[in-house]
């Protein structure tokens, strides 16, 4: 499960995947004239992410956060990442 922003931090995205590397990739490389969420608000950077063992126990985890306001994803994202620093490149 993670969390992505645009470069300008304005757009939170939460997402699910097993393969972290992979997924990030063909956000930053989507298909041409895609619709996706991402690629529509450029929400290409890592700030927030929590690794899982079951796939069940993530998706229950991603619907949890994408029903919270935007303060309790920021306090979530500060409890980890209190300076937004984006995380791609540690992945």
């Amino acid at each position: 499960m993670y969390i992505l922003t645009n470069k300008t931090k304005t757009v939170l995205y939460t997402g699910v995947t097993n393969n972290l590397k992979d997924r990030l990739h063909f956000h930053h490389n989507p298909e041409p004239f895609s619709k996706a969420f991402t690629a529509k608000y450029k929400c290409l950077y890592l700030l927030y992410y929590e690794h899982f063992f079951n796939i069940d126990d993530a998706i229950k985890r991603e619907k949890e956060i994408k029903g919270w306001s935007r303060k309790k994803k920021e306090d979530l994202i500060n409890s980890i990442n209190a300076k937004w620093k984006f995380l791609n490149e540690d992945i």
